[in-house]
């Protein structure tokens, strides 16, 4: 007989820790409905799971490169859809825009590059006078 291993759920406190996220961006997420919480507790507490977790932290990795809000539930549903096997998993629209999302990434990144360079070379100035 094959059973289930329970699933691990932890509360928005936990879920801030792991994240590094405050409490109150948490319940904006949720509030907006880019991250909803698996479930709730008899006395109305939020409830997470692992999933949760992971889809915080892709969006949680977002963040510094400067996508916003929209984008990201834009991100965030093409992955469900790719994740789902169902209705339009297959569609290659979907793999495109997934890819437009890895050039904006890409490009993004290099900008955080290009500035994390020009305040080294700040520092360097600074720590020469």
């Amino acid at each position: 007989m094959v059973t289930d291993a329970p699933t691990v759920t932890m509360h928005i406190g936990e879920l801030a820790d792991k994240t590094c996220l405050s409490l109150r961006t948490i319940r904006h997420y949720d509030e907006i409905g880019l991250l909803k919480a698996s479930g709730r507790t008899d006395g109305g507490f939020r409830i997470y799971t692992q999933d949760d977790l992971s889809r915080l932290m892709l969006i949680r990795r977002m963040k510094p490169l400067g996508f916003s809000l929209e984008e990201m539930m834009d991100l965030l549903r093409i992955i469900d859809t790719l994740q789902s096997g169902g209705p339009g998993s297959d569609n290659p629209s979907v793999r495109e825009e997934l890819g437009e999302f890895v050039v904006q990434a890409v490009e993004r990144r290099k900008k955080l590059h290009e500035q994390l360079q020009m305040a080294d070379e700040f520092l360097d100035l600074l720590r020469r006078q």
